[in-house]
């Protein structure tokens, strides 16, 4: 084979790999575009008459998760499905936001932490990497991260709102989430930066709670704290 063939041969081949990246780009951007619709309406419960509307609000949000999960499917035809890393940066961000936004739907339909294995059941994809398109550990955690960042913003607004049990039952929630934190040894430099941001979550929302104490609301969100959530 000649140089000239060589290289026509080699250009076929990065022709064909900046094909794939863009059928890629196309579905993630698709996805970036549901993940900001099911963004805009969540946002609704940091609002005063939000909390009112929060089981129809996830309803309606549990619904744009099934564009997601057709989009999910188009994304895996993409690219072969022994090369889930070598593209991963592509679809990393967007996923990392729609674990995000599956875990605000379960916090506020039940106020417990999603599984992985939840969260990719609701995405539409595996938990188990031997599996094909799946959802990455550290994907995982960082949309819990996030989930925290977003829970501190809740809990402010919930006194706003005059919800003072709610913040309490967030701050129980985000000291046990950072309990589960502590116990991993986390390497990735990415999501150790951003673990470090937890710190500041849990001291915004001490913050609240103390703030509740001192003002004698405290009192009031314990008395009313076997009512509705």
């Amino acid at each position: 084979m000649s140089v000239s063939e060589m290289f026509a041969a080699l250009q076929g081949a990065l022709g064909q790999d900046q094909d794939i990246r863009e059928e890629i780009r196309k579905v993630v951007q698709a996805l970036e575009q549901t993940a900001r619709e099911i963004l805009t309406l969540l946002q609704g419960v940091h609002q005063g008459p939000g909390f009112q509307h929060i089981p129809k609000k996830c309803q309606k949000a549990r619904e744009h998760f099934g564009t997601v999960r057709t989009q999910m499917e188009s994304l895996k035809t993409k690219f072969p499905a022994d090369q889930y890393y070598r593209f991963h940066e592509h679809w990393r961000f967007v996923l990392q936001r729609l674990v995000f936004l599956a875990a605000f739907v379960v916090y506020l339909e039940s106020e417990t932490l999603v599984t992985r294995e939840a969260v990719a059941e609701i995405l539409g994809i595996e938990a188990d990497r031997e599996r094909g398109f799946h959802l990455d550990i550290e994907d995982y955690l960082s949309g819990v991260l996030t989930l925290a960042s977003e829970l501190a913003r809740l809990a402010v607004n919930s006194v706003t709102a005059g919800d003072y049990s709610r913040p309490l039952r967030i701050s129980a929630f985000i000291n046990e989430l950072d309990s589960g934190f502590r116990l991993l040894n986390l390497k990735n430099d990415s999501l150790r930066k951003r673990y470090d941001g937890l710190k500041y979550d849990v001291k915004k929302i001490e913050e609240v709670v103390y703030d509740l104490s001192i003002r004698g609301l405290n009192k009031e969100a314990t008395v009313g704290a076997g009512g509705e959530k």
